[in-house]
């Protein structure tokens, strides 16, 4: 696991600073601590930074192949390389080392840009062919690892994070109005966005090439999930065939050559991760938990009831209700606005998990492979009544509805009939993105300044998943809003949190929900096996049940969550006020500042609930202030 970065002048005349090429890197230290190499001729500039996992003796980057023709930089984990080592070795390749970097060097220079076709795993990796003048990136299926790049003054920069873009003279650091929408409705700025318009983020699945003296990269996509296909087997044969294929992809995650554990959170998926690893490895793995000193936030019992199952070396910490000291860091670690509140907690598990491994797994993308989310049961009982009704009946009936019924903000999910009946006046995938809005749109309206409003010229953040909806081959609503989870949640928000929380600790985190060819296949499993009687997960709950407690499988989902509204009545009143009515947010000409003090005196007066739109306004002028700043 290492942080790349580089730059390609597209003009031949232009000479390589080598300068920025090392604060590039120097930006990115935390990404690997072990070594540093850089790599520059006439033309291009390359960076990397190494946390050593896999021949830790050699495999050093930049890595050049033996006629000099080839240089690659290489961020991540190719779980098949000894199989593909093998298969270059029969088509007459040699090789120096033992590490994953060299066949992916070696494969690219057999099988040109499709190599990625051959590669398991997760990755960035940029390839500079001298002959040709040609640089290729690439960015695994599901977006595991990040890759940022920008064309500025006719070269093309990129890196691991933004925060080495953002060194480089002649950025143009203009807010993308979009983005502020993004991050407003979903929390994040969805992929291939980012809060600068002249940054970009490269999205998963996909590559770039660019040539001296070409103005623009050239951008294909080479793998995307299908549920056109699902396949009719017996829910026993579902049961053996889950346990086979997530032991597999497990057991793929688990080479290394430093010390590896695994989250354990006390929930199904995290359990599940220990379970297949205790059951693959002959020695006590070691396992870590967060916990928090108010009951009703900590799940360390069920954790501890795994480790004590399969004895692991078990750590856990608990973490006090107040723990709000990150706020000012996260805008720093992120580097453009980013709302999840449970960035918190996930840094404290990393941190902790440092102190005995260097290699974690997580249990992060079940819930959008299998249904996991409570917001899939609710969103298909809407589904019910959209299949009874057609729209054009829909839309004026519910519409109406939903203006006159008063919003029950304080109410559980299911009462609050306001948002109900807006949902069932639109399509799914409008109903799914009013659903999973952070800021409905029309506290959106009443937060963004006249001037933002206009700006924007209509466009809404629904846009993102219309665009993915275009590429779904599917036939059932469940799979669709799984489909957009994948393309947008999983990878804006839990993705880049686990991240950039390990990677600030040095911390390579391996997502085995996310081999692909798991995810290829969990997409062919019949939607009634996932969401089944109202219970997500269905068919992994039962696959799991002779491999773990029935409380963890079947206790309500709880999940990293922090008690913002507290926070905000409470310790955090004063910080919050100051940094959302700050000159600088009032400057910025983005927001409608009455709305702001509206919303923070009814939300500390205990009016009304608003610690989801103030935590996701925090977010922005902690991001605002350090860019302003800086």
């Amino acid at each position: 696991m290492c942080g790349i970065t580089g730059f390609l002048n597209l003009n031949k005349q232009a000479n390589v600073d080598k300068t920025l090429l090392a604060a590039m890197n120097q930006a990115q230290f935390h990404r690997g601590p072990d070594e540093g190499g850089e790599y520059t001729d006439d033309t291009i500039a390359l960076g990397h930074r190494r946390l050593a996992i896999i021949d830790l003796s050699s495999g050093q980057q930049p890595m050049a192949s033996d006629d000099g023709q080839f240089v690659l930089i290489f961020n991540g984990e190719i779980y098949n390389f000894k199989t593909i080592r093998a298969d270059l070795i029969a088509l007459g390749q040699t090789f120096q080392t033992h590490s994953d970097t060299e066949v992916i060097l070696k494969a690219y220079m057999v099988w040109g840009a499709e190599c990625v076709n051959q590669l398991q795993g997760m990755f960035t990796f940029a390839i500079w062919d001298k002959a040709q003048q040609t640089l290729f990136i690439a960015r695994d299926r599901l977006g595991i690892k990040p890759l940022f790049y920008a064309i500025i003054n006719d070269a093309l920069y990129f890196a691991s994070e933004l925060k080495s873009i953002t060194l480089v003279p002649g950025l143009n650091k203009k807010i993308d109005v979009k983005a502020v929408e993004q991050h407003f409705s979903l929390g994040y700025t969805a992929e291939p966005h980012t809060i600068y318009q002249q940054v970009a983020k490269l999205s998963p699945g996909h590559t770039l090439t660019i040539k001296v003296g070409q103005k623009t990269p050239t951008l294909a996509q080479y793998w995307d999930v299908s549920y056109a296909k699902q396949v009719e087997l017996t829910e026993q044969a579902y049961d053996d065939l889950m346990v086979s294929q997530f032991k597999k992809a497990v057991a793929s995650h688990l080479m290394a050559e430093v010390p590896l554990g695994a989250f354990l959170s006390g929930g199904v998926d995290s359990s599940a991760v220990v379970a297949m690893m205790s059951q693959i490895t002959e020695q006590p793995i070691n396992t870590c938990s967060i916990g928090f000193d108010v009951k009703d936030y900590n799940e360390t019992e069920f954790a501890r009831q795994v480790a004590d199952r399969y004895q692991s070396h078990h750590q856990e910490h608990i973490v006090a209700s107040d723990d709000f000291s990150l706020v000012d860091e996260l805008a720093g670690l992120y580097d453009e606005p980013y709302a999840d509140s449970s960035a918190m907690p996930t840094y404290r598990v990393c941190q902790l998990a440092r102190k005995k491994v260097t290699v974690c797994l997580s249990g992060d993308g079940a819930d959008e492979l299998l249904a996991g989310y409570r917001r899939y049961h609710l969103m298909m009982n809407e589904e019910k009544v959209r299949t009874i009704l057609p729209y054009r009946l829909r839309k004026p009936l519910f519409g109406t509805l939903g203006k006159l019924y008063p919003k029950l903000d304080w109410a559980p999910q299911f009462l609050r009939a306001k948002t109900t009946f807006q949902s069932l006046a639109m399509d799914t995938t409008e109903g799914y993105f009013h659903g999973v809005s952070l800021l409905n749109n029309q506290q959106r309206k009443d937060l963004f300044s006249k001037e933002l409003y206009q700006e924007l010229q209509g466009y809404t953040a629904l846009e993102v998943f219309r665009e993915h909806e275009k590429n779904f081959d599917g036939h059932d609503a469940l799979s669709l809003i799984q489909y957009l989870d994948i393309k947008t949640y999983l990878v804006g928000d839990i993705l880049t949190k686990v991240d950039r929380a390990s990677m600030a600790h040095s911390l390579e985190v391996r997502v085995p929900f996310l081999d692909h060819k798991f995810v290829e296949w969990s997409a062919t499993i019949p939607t009634a096996l996932k969401l089944k009687n109202g219970s997500g997960k269905h068919i992994f709950k039962k696959a799991m049940e002779p491999h773990l407690p029935h409380d963890v499988l079947y206790r309500k989902k709880m999940g990293f969550r922090v008690p913002l509204a507290d926070w905000f009545r409470g310790p955090l009143k004063n910080k919050l006020r100051e940094a959302l009515l700050s000159e600088q947010m009032a400057n910025s000409g983005l927001f409608n500042m009455a709305t702001i003090r509206l919303w923070l005196d009814d939300h500390q007066s205990g009016k009304h609930e608003y610690s989801a739109p103030l935590w996701t306004l925090l977010m922005f002028a902690s991001f605002y202030k350090q860019a302003e700043d800086a």
